[in-house]
């Protein structure tokens, strides 16, 4: 399955995240949304990749762009996770019920592991997708190209 291309049309969701609140497409009508996928929480690289987005929330938020973190795992693994790694601002979706739904509709869902592969796509505020890249579960998105394709919105 592809990861979603620029210009294609995102698909709607409809996510619980790490306090139980519900988290939709249509929260961010004329925002950009910055989706950010990781495999699995309470792994050491999906930790440093949502410590990024926590660290540059301000800067992300200042360019009228909201950053999403999102995974496969429950909500009260999110929950728990959240906390261990200190993060206060950054949604952390779950993608959990039905499993994997959200990464499916993208493209960026791993059968093999039955989990998000790591990916990171930007949204428009018409809805379209903007930017999108694929990286390998080992890898860390590097923040800076993402500051900078998100400096360009």
């Amino acid at each position: 399955m592809a990861l979603i291309e620029k210009g294609a049309k995102a698909p709607e969701f409809d996510l619980v995240d790490q306090n139980g609140d519900h988290v939709k497409t249509r929260d961010f009508e004329g925002k950009n949304i910055l989706l950010s996928w990781h495999p699995l929480a309470f792994t050491p690289v999906c930790t440093d990749q949502m410590r990024d987005l926590e660290r540059n929330y301000d800067y992300f938020v200042d360019h009228n762009v909201y950053p999403l973190g999102i995974s496969i795992d429950p909500q009260p693994a999110k929950s728990a996770w959240g906390k261990v790694i200190c993060i206060d601002n950054l949604p952390l979706l779950s993608d959990f019920k039905p499993l994997g739904k959200m990464s499916k509709d993208f493209g960026n869902f791993n059968e093999e592991s039955s989990a998000s592969g790591r990916a990171v796509v930007l949204i428009g505020k018409d809805g379209k997708v903007l930017w999108s890249k694929q990286y390998e579960p080992s890898e860390l998105p590097d923040i800076e190209e993402i500051k900078e394709v998100v400096g360009k919105c």
